[in-house]
């Protein structure tokens, strides 16, 4: 969602055409150079869109709302758990914490107390893991079943009431004094007066009451729009309270409309069941979703609900689908989705928005989701999600009016899109004001600086650009903003380091875009092509210049200005950059090998993947692990990706008898190292290590590239610093760098250091650091093994080149601390907490705050800390022990109000302060 709403600039009302060929001079020796281009055909060239408003709920202060979401998981009814897990996610959706948005969608599918909420949920999880069908199939040839992936049976989850059951002392034959005819189309149908009577009111009082009816032996239902077999049906039904299996859909249709209408409730849950078990497609759904809205048929409906949700995205294709969602009225999405009407409109939106934020379908189910809001909270999010569809589609007046609903319901961040619609109608300064009134009454964000940054002039947009930056590095624009504006002043050197500093812990499309583009003005082809394949190898369909050229295109001219390189070669330079520690050069050189061979693909497809973990691109890294699987040269070896699949999804032990099954076929490298990979994690046991061992030392004796021996050598070695054989581990570290595997020196570093060489292991790591490209680790690393001064020094750096790195913001926290300066090290914290939602940051606040006495923050961090991982034992020792304290403290301060009220009365005080028993259980009282 965040890549698709990019909102039109409104500095720049023309669009410059971008002509990639003018910048690509196919003869190399006609390329003109940088200074000789147009400072317009630069500025097309490197222009930074403005970021957009972002649909997401974005609480000022997100560590308050997730305490309370925590305390109304404590404390609210088995029903509503999953709508609040709802909000919690979000949360989490608005600080882009993917595992843990979907954590909370897991524990509101878990937790969902109706079929409608197991449906919404289910589908949703499933949305979200798109592309994780090949999981479930390994899933289940393991024995094992993904239960989102699943068909819910619905009929099932609805159990009937005892007034739907037909009462068995009421069923039976006709009774022949007992008998009336309908005649229905000139054949009458035989039924029992009083069984027909037992049906509805309305019967009993036709066929028992001063009506003619009751006194006919034949009447006449001629008129009623059933057919003989659809009465003979309902005849057989007040008979047998059961009806024929073998009754067609139609004639279902016929009894479920006559049902209704002579109010046969009994006979509509049976035949409502009935149709429901019948849905197989999404076209029966939307055939019979129509009927069972008109005739209020939940079971029905639900069952046609998940065939809908079961082909998200491809149904908001289906005019008919978007038909019944988006006429629905309140009522009718009662039958379709019960209490969850909320949640179905959450999905639906979040869907349509990712296929297409302008769309009416986007619109019309946003407005829906703004009917269905009751609380507060679901207010916010949906009025501010359909104001900014609005200010995409350019709705001026109607987004400026949600905005202003969102703000009046107490979102704040919905102030940003009040800005950007005053700026679009021509008012920059009261853009400016808005921004300028937030940032004086809250704790300032970097948002809000960066979005006044849009209406400043350029000093003041600078100095708004660094504030926004040093509350929240996270952000791109400000990167963006500053690389552009220098690249313009034509300081290539100063753009480029600017751009490499977010590129350094964040590897974002739209930045390594703009660097790409840098070097295709600077006529560094070379450099230009690596960016490209970096970003073809993260997003295959991904398009540059704001969706205007493939990058696919862009990667086939500039390739024609670079030097091509044979298979030798390429495997030199993924040696090189492997060594390096250079991973965007390596996924690219791994990308030109893919590009240029059909041979080994599945080994190169699982090289990509692994530099994707390591790159913090999991969805990215599980593409490249299928595509490893599908490419796959033997057997064992699709059994060892197969096996890296399921372990990185969490399933370790299936992934463990993958490795075994592909061992018992051939013994290789992969095999051995999967299996000492998983055991390792799955067994807590320390015996295992030995077998750990046995199994590197196999996987070495196979044959393999020294890129994975190095990583076999340098996790052998790890495993014998365990075992306390430091000898051993020296001897696999320096083994490991003999064939160039860079990050060995950090182990031998820490042996270095486990043997009181405290000197050696900081020269260890320098080494790393000269070496490597990528140094934030490095660094954080090396901090342990000097003085104060230059542990401070190291860390400084490490926040720096990576603000995420959580641990140096802790250091200086209880340095700080130690030197009784609490008011700073809790604000060192809460530095980093403003952007990163860290359970080990949210835990020292917490207990700083305990530390000094203040129960109520400690109490809120401990909460929210616990909505990032419930189950995390220290914090629930924490937590557990600030509610025994707060406890403590009421039950102190009552006393002490109790003996103050009884001296203001005159109440002697020996009876109270005096008797310890009878205050004490006084008050506890």
């Amino acid at each position: 969602m965040r890549n698709l709403f990019h909102t039109d600039t409104f500095k720049e009302n023309q669009v410059h055409t971008f002509n990639p060929q003018s910048w690509l001079q196919v003869e190399r020796g006609k390329v003109s150079k940088f200074s000789s281009h147009s400072p317009s055909s630069i500025e097309s060239l490197i222009k930074v869109a403005e970021p957009p408003v972002l649909p997401f709920f974005k609480p000022v202060d997100y560590v308050e709302v997730l305490a309370q979401i925590h305390e109304e998981l404590e404390s609210c009814l088995p029903h509503e758990k999953a709508e609040v897990y709802l909000l919690q996610f979000q949360v989490f959706r608005g600080l882009g914490e993917v595992k843990l948005l979907q954590r909370s969608l897991r524990s509101a599918w878990e937790t969902a107390s109706t079929v409608y909420e197991k449906l919404i949920f289910g589908a949703w999880l499933k949305y979200e893991k798109k592309g994780e069908e090949p999981i479930s199939d390994l899933l289940a040839s393991c024995g094992k079943c993904s239960q989102e992936f699943r068909i819910l049976g619905v009929t099932p989850e609805i159990p009937l009431q005892d007034s739907e059951v037909m009462s068995a002392c009421n069923l039976g034959k006709i009774e022949p004094t007992n008998v009336v005819y309908f005649r229905v189309r000139e054949e009458d149908i035989a039924c029992d007066r009083q069984k027909i009577a037992d049906l509805s009111p309305p019967f009993n009082t036709m066929l028992n009451g001063c009506f003619t009816e009751s006194n006919q032996e034949v009447i006449d239902m001629s008129e009623n729009n059933i057919s003989p077999i659809g009465m003979r049906a309902i005849c057989n039904f007040s008979l047998l309270g059961s009806l024929n299996e073998l009754l067609s859909l139609d004639i279902l249709l016929e009894i479920l409309i006559f049902a209704n209408k002579f109010c046969c409730e009994k006979l509509k849950v049976a035949c409502d069941r009935k149709l429901a078990s019948l849905v197989s497609s999404r076209q029966d759904a939307v055939d019979l979703m129509e009927c069972a809205l008109e005739e209020n048929s939940p079971v029905l409906a639900a069952s046609c609900l998940q065939f809908f949700l079961r082909d998200l995205p491809d149904c908001i294709n289906d005019e008919q689908v978007v038909r019944i969602f988006s006429t629905a009225n309140k009522q009718q999405r009662f039958i379709m989705a019960g209490h969850a009407s909320f949640s179905l409109y959450c999905l639906l939106s979040e869907v349509s928005m990712n296929a297409n934020p302008k769309s009416e379908v986007t619109a019309s189910f946003l407005e829906k989701l703004v009917v269905s809001a009751v609380n507060c909270r679901q207010k916010q999010i949906a009025f501010h999600q359909l104001a900014c569809v609005r200010l995409l589609r350019k709705e001026y007046d109607e987004a400026e009016r949600l905005f202003g609903a969102a703000v009046a319901a107490g979102h704040v961040y919905s102030v940003a899109g009040l800005a950007r619609v005053a700026c679009f109608k021509g008012d920059k300064r009261s853009s400016y004001e808005k921004l300028s009134s937030v940032i004086s009454s809250y704790n300032p964000l970097g948002w809000m600086y960066m979005e006044r940054s849009l209406y400043a002039d350029v000093d003041r947009k600078w100095e708004d650009l660094d504030k926004a930056t040093e509350l929240d590095p996270t952000l791109l624009y400000p990167y963006m903003f500053r690389a552009s504006f220098l690249m313009r002043k034509q300081s290539a050197e100063a753009a480029l380091m600017e751009i490499n500093r977010v590129l350094g812990f964040k590897l974002a499309l739209e930045c390594l875009e703009l660097r790409f583009c840098f070097y295709l003005a600077l006529e560094d082809y070379r450099a230009a092509l690596r960016d490209v394949q970096a970003i073809l190898t993260l997003s295959p369909d991904y398009r540059m210049f704001e969706g205007r050229v493939a990058s696919s295109q862009m990667r086939t001219l500039v390739q024609e200005h670079v030097e091509q390189w044979t298979t030798a070669d390429c495997w030199l330079q993924l040696y090189e950059r492997w060594s390096a520690v250079d991973d965007i050069g390596s996924l690219s050189v791994i990308y030109q090998m893919l590009e240029a061979t059909d041979a080994a693909k599945g080994v190169l497809y699982f090289r990509q993947s692994l530099l994707l973990l390591r790159l913090n691109c999991p969805e990215a890294a599980m593409r490249s692990l299928q595509l490893a699987r599908q490419h796959a040269a033997s057997e064992h070896d699709r059994l060892v990706y197969e096996g890296w699949i399921l372990y990185d999804t969490g399933h370790c032990e299936e992934g463990l008898r993958k490795a075994e099954e592909s061992i018992s076929i051939q013994r290789s490298f992969e095999a051995f190292f999967l299996k000492a990979y998983a055991l390792a994690d799955s067994s807590p046991d320390p015996s295992c290590s030995a077998t750990v061992i046995s199994l590197l030392e196999d996987a070495l004796r196979c044959p393999s590239d020294r890129l994975r021996k190095g990583q076999a050598l340098n996790n052998l070695g790890s495993v014998y610093v365990d075992c306390g054989k430091l000898d051993m581990a020296a001897d696999c570290y320096i083994s490991a760098l003999k064939i160039q595997h860079t990050r060995a020196h950090q182990g031998l570093a820490r042996v270095h250091f486990l043997k009181n060489n405290r000197t050696s292991a900081y020269e260890e790591m320098t080494k790393l650091i000269e070496k490597a490209r990528n140094t934030a680790s490095a660094y954080e690393k090396r901090s342990e093994y000097c003085d104060r001064e230059l542990t401070k020094a190291d860390l400084q750096m490490v926040t720096k080149l990576d603000p995420l790195r959580v641990y140096p913001y802790r250091y200086r926290a209880a340095v700080l601390m130690d030197s009784h300066k609490e008011g700073e090290a809790i604000a060192e914290l809460t530095r980093a907490i403003a952007f990163k939602a860290d359970l080990h940051l949210l835990h020292l606040r917490a207990a700083f705050h305990e530390h000094i006495g203040d129960v109520a923050g400690a109490l809120r961090d401990c909460r929210a800390a616990l909505s990032v991982d419930p189950n995390h034992q220290e914090m629930l020792e924490l937590h557990n022990r600030i509610i025994c304290s707060k406890l403590s403290y009421l039950l102190l301060m009552n006393y002490f109000l109790l003996v103050f009220a009884l001296f203001r009365v005159g109440f002697p005080l020996q009876h109270g302060v005096n008797n310890p028993e009878w205050s004490t259980s006084y008050c506890l009282s």
